[in-house]
């Protein structure tokens, strides 16, 4: 009898374990079901309030720049899709180099700076948000949200994409919606520096110690020869060269007449190898002019890496600054080797060194002879 009861009180024990694991399981799994994905409502660089899922797991980049930005803050391993222009023309933006995986994901747009987000293909790869650069107005990322059920967030480079605010808080704002805003923070951190670092190295030499610079063959909507130029050019900013071209008053893009070259004759020319093959041919033709030029009799013509490719390369640009800052002001710059420079930059912003490659495609930073190959 008594055993019959040791045996009942024992299985009455088990069952009781048995319900309380059960029902711990079951607390266990409800709880979880609570934590899992957490909704943050944001600001994008259109001022809009969008609420998306912290951190996604998923996201998609269109327009130019946004993939670029993605992959600066540790996010190419959230990308499910990407735009088809970033698969066909892979040369010139080093954060698809550095990141060649990109180029196997599903297609989802023909992409470019005039392009039309598709909608459907966006929605077919699930992403948890969608970034958008240049692509939209508020009205129009509005009504992408409205057609995908995807939130949309806008970013922005800004009026001077390589050291600018808009960049800074589009990283941020990456960093918060991806989980990586400890990565972003250290992005931001780095791009500063390197600005401080460019402008301490110049900013006591008086102007007329400055020799006169100009850059050409810059490229703007296609590729163009000498006569394409930009003032207020982002890495002469950077390093306070005395750009000839600032006296025009303007800011950006600039198509001179040659002859204003002529009449500039700047000490020292720089030459966008996007745009040297036009250069060499019309040196080709007409000789005279660019050995009426004293930079070219000197000797004082060097090339640099173009940096605008879907929009601003912010890696390449702040190389090219670096770059501009030894040839212009060597004393300066002694402690800097341009190449080993780029590849700290590239290795900091992307993970890879991509310097050998992107002077591979275009011939990076060194000396020109125009009449050269």
């Amino acid at each position: 009898m008594r055993t019959k009861a040791l045996k009942a009180g024992f299985l009455l024990i088990v069952l009781l374990i048995t319900l309380v694991v059960l029902g711990g399981c079951g607390a266990k799994t409800a709880g979880q079901d609570k934590a899992a994905p957490q909704k943050a409502v944001v600001t994008d660089l259109a001022g809009r309030q969008v609420e998306v899922p912290v951190p996604a797991n998923k996201v998609v980049a269109i327009g130019p720049g946004a993939l670029r930005l993605v992959c600066y803050v540790n996010g190419a391993d959230k990308v499910v899709g990407v735009e088809n222009l970033e698969k066909r023309q892979p040369t010139g933006r080093p954060y698809i180099l550095a990141h060649p995986e990109l180029k196997d994901l599903p297609t989802i747009g023909q992409g470019g700076p005039d392009s039309t987000p598709d909608a459907e293909k966006l929605v077919s790869v699930k992403p948890d948000v969608i970034f958008v650069a240049y692509l939209v107005d508020k009205a129009k990322a509005d009504d992408l949200q409205a057609k995908t059920g995807i939130p949309v967030v806008v970013l922005s480079y800004g009026k001077l994409a390589t050291f600018d605010e808009d960049v800074y808080k589009s990283l941020e704002l990456i960093g918060k919606i991806t989980g990586n805003e400890e990565r972003a923070r250290e992005i931001v951190d780095y791009l500063q520096k390197c600005q401080q670092d460019l402008h301490e190295r110049t900013k006591d030499i008086p102007e007329d110690k400055k020799p006169g610079v100009y850059v050409g063959a810059l490229g703007m909507k296609g590729v163009h020869g000498i006569e394409s130029t930009q003032a207020k050019y982002p890495p002469f900013v950077a390093v306070n060269a005395r750009n000839v071209v600032d006296e025009t008053g303007k800011t950006g893009s600039v198509m001179i007449d040659k002859e204003k070259l002529l009449s500039w004759d700047p000490d020292i020319i720089f030459i966008d190898e996007g745009g040297l093959s036009l250069v060499r041919e019309d040196y080709k033709k007409n000789p005279q002019f660019y050995q009426s030029l004293k930079a070219v009799k000197a000797g004082r013509v060097y090339g640099q890496i173009p940096y605008n490719y879907y929009t601003t390369n912010i890696d390449t640009a702040i190389a090219d600054a670096y770059y501009a800052g030894k040839v212009i002001y060597p004393e300066q710059f002694k402690d800097i080797d341009p190449a080993q420079k780029a590849d700290e930059i590239y290795h900091f912003l992307l993970g890879k060194p991509v310097y050998e490659q992107m002077a591979k495609d275009y011939g990076g930073f060194k000396k020109l002879d125009l009449a050269g190959p």
